[in-house]
C-alpha cells in the first residue's frame, strides 16, 4: 500500500490490514479480527500450524517517537493476556499451543512500509 494512502484510512486499521496480508503471505489463517474481550482488542487472532498466534500490530507513520513496538507496555501485555484468556474459555479450547506475536508497520522512506514480525513476543 502506497504511503498517500495511509491518509484514507485511519492509520491502526490500515497497518492491520497490511499485517494480516503479510501473515497470510506466510500461510497463516486469519480467525479474527479487532476481537474485544472486556475493553480490550486482539488486533488479529491466526492460525499457525498447531499454533493459535495473538497478533498485536503496531504502525506509525514515522519513527519520530520511537520503534513502534515500544509502545507495547508490560501493562498492555498483561490486558492482552486476559483477553486471550478469554478467547479460549469462550471458544471451549483447552491444551492449545498459543503464543503472542508481534507485527510493526513503519514508513522508514516514502516508498513501501517497512513490517517487522517478531514472533512469540512475549517469552
Amino acid at each position: 500500500m502506497e504511503k498517500d494512502k495511509v491518509a484514507l484510512l485511519p492509520l491502526g486499521r490500515w497497518g492491520e490490514d497490511l499485517a494480516a496480508e503479510y501473515l497470510e503471505n506466510k500461510g497463516y489463517e486469519i480467525i479474527e479480527r479487532h476481537y474485544f474481550f472486556q475493553r480490550t482488542e486482539i488486533d488479529l487472532i491466526a492460525r499457525d500450524g498447531n499454533y493459535l498466534v495473538f497478533v498485536e500490530v503496531k504502525a506509525r507513520s514515522s519513527e519520530d517517537f520511537g520503534p513502534p513496538e515500544e509502545a507495547i507496555t508490560d501493562r498492555k501485555k498483561v490486558y492482552l493476556r486476559r483477553a486471550a484468556e478469554g478467547y479460549l474459555y469462550l471458544n471451549n479450547l483447552h491444551n492449545v499451543d498459543c503464543r503472542f506475536d508481534v507485527i510493526t508497520v513503519c514508513y522508514k522512506n516514502d516508498s513501501q512500509p517497512e513490517i517487522d514480525h517478531y514472533e512469540n513476543a512475549f517469552e
